[in-house]
């Protein structure tokens, strides 16, 4: 899978998520959602930051010719992908009556997923991944 394939899919997901969040929060004022007490806003708000940071993640590790820091990336973007599942079911237990849109985001996160696997097993191997933890990739 080659990184800007992988990027554009990134990017449509950070667009609907974008999208799906102003639709759904009471606030508009997407920037401001994080002041709010509303959990919907909260919910929006978290998975607009996730989504986010996904695409400027990709492109660190495209950057970096170190092989734990691909592979740290790669770990933080897989914890990102299923938060922002869990903000798609929060959303839907708060009551959003516009089950269509949360299918198409749950549809949108499956379609990334598979193009970031490929991505990921391009990677290589680099030691025992699975001992990587979030803590080792903010340098804790």
């Amino acid at each position: 899978m080659t990184p800007p394939i992988l990027y554009r899919k990134a990017l449509d997901l950070c667009e609907l998520s974008r999208a799906i969040a102003s639709y759904v929060t009471y606030n508009k004022d997407l920037l401001k959602l994080y002041q709010s007490n509303s959990l919907r806003d909260i919910i929006a708000d978290s998975l607009l930051t996730d989504a986010i940071l996904i695409p400027q993640q990709i492109a660190r590790a495209e950057k970096s010719d170190n092989p734990v820091v691909r592979f740290r990336t790669a770990r933080f973007i897989s914890v990102m992908l299923k938060n922002i599942q869990g903000y798609t079911n929060g959303l839907e237990n708060d009551g959003v009556k516009e089950q269509e849109y949360l299918n198409l985001l749950r549809k949108e996160i499956k379609s990334f997923q598979k193009a970031f696997k490929k991505w990921r097993k391009s990677l290589g191997s680099y030691g025992d991944e699975g001992q990587w933890g979030y803590q080792d990739y903010l340098g804790y």
